[in-house]
């Protein structure tokens, strides 16, 4: 008999899927990505169909996050809008169920490219020279999408959306000083320099988060058949997206790929980050002349998301494990460094 899945109350689930998706039991479960963000299960029915179940994490919840209902609403809207998102089935409110709310979506087959070596084994040279094109159109696709045509407008403030995100991250960083650890006031005059330069928003639009190539699943043609974790997303600065997709869009030599990884975008064939930029603005009316000021904001943001790990793990919230993060100072020295520098070269 298999052990149970974590996460998943398995009887009342099946109950629930049988009745609410069409699955046909008995159903089977298996965890594909945990960790601090939203579970997603892989659910394989009798009949060989696959579902996507998405809930929250099992311990540590805050109370207003990891709303399963709130990402629902944003795939069920974005999808009859023609941005690729798995089909969404059904949510689950009761929470006798399954202790959580969750929902149930479609399971996107494809190629999900998370390193180099993955690129260069699922797609050649050529394959590779149309993801970058097909990505930033499809930014630009949901980017269009018109917030209160798709029954969205109300899910968050319209504006000055870079302005909550530099207080909210610049007050993170201060709570998770380390002691002994000191970057000399740099993660703070950088965010200072942004601060004093936010360009103007050009529009509200659906900003998806965390939009990058291993957020995507990809078709053999490396055409995107979905865009996932739908997590962080709000309404805000169309422009946030894209800066950050330079980010994590690698290319060969860059100083920060050490602590990035090793980008799937930095093998043969791939789009330059100049490439990419030039691909969205051939399929968005938007001025994106600006995107190196969003560009470092992305690398800031990241150095104050690692000083928040890493004063966790400082303070013993990882049973003790302290090899792991000794490099975070220097890596969090390095992103702030590197902000700087793009948002100097603005």
């Amino acid at each position: 008999m298999s052990s149970p899945v974590i996460g998943i109350n398995e009887a009342p689930v099946t109950s629930w899927m049988v009745a609410n998706v069409g699955a046909v039991a008995p159903l089977n479960f298996d965890l594909i990505a945990g960790g601090r963000s939203n579970l997603t299960y892989g659910v394989t029915d009798a009949t060989g169909k696959k579902f996507a179940l998405r809930r929250p994490p099992t311990s540590h919840v805050l109370p207003t996050a990891h709303d399963m209902v709130r990402e629902h609403t944003i795939i069920s809207a974005l999808h009859p809008a023609g941005v690729p998102v798995a089909t969404p089935l059904g949510l689950c409110t009761d929470e006798t169920v399954n202790d959580r709310p969750f929902y149930v979506m479609e399971f996107v087959d494809g190629h999900i490219l998370r390193d180099r070596h993955q690129s260069e084994t699922a797609f050649d040279v050529a394959t590779r020279g149309r993801i970058g094109e097909n990505l930033a159109a499809t930014l630009a696709r949901l980017h269009d999408v018109d917030v209160d045509a798709v029954g969205l407008g109300g899910l968050a403030r319209h504006e000055g959306y870079i302005e909550r995100q530099l207080k909210r991250w610049r007050g993170q960083y201060e709570q998770m000083k380390v002691e002994g650890v000191d970057h000399g006031g740099l993660v703070e005059a950088v965010g200072d320099q942004l601060a004093r330069s936010v360009p103007v928003q050009q529009k509200v639009a659906v900003v998806h988060g965390d939009y990058r190539l291993d957020n995507t699943v990809l078709d053999d043609a490396g055409q995107v058949r979905a865009i996932l974790d739908w997590e962080i997303c709000t309404l805000g600065d169309p422009m946030a997206d894209l800066g950050l997709l330079m980010v994590y869009w690698g290319e060969a030599g860059d100083s920060a790929a050490a602590l990035l990884g090793a980008s799937p975008t930095s093998a043969p064939g791939f789009y330059t980050r100049a490439e990419v930029l030039a691909a969205y603005s051939r399929h968005s009316s938007l001025d994106v002349s600006q995107v190196n000021f969003y560009q470092a904001f992305g690398y800031w943001k990241l150095a104050c998301i690692l000083q928040g790990v890493f004063a966790r793990y400082s303070a013993g919230a990882t049973a003790g494990d302290q090899g792991s993060v000794s490099e975070y100072p220097r890596h969090i020295a390095l992103l702030a460094e590197t902000a700087q520098s793009v948002l100097e070269s603005n």
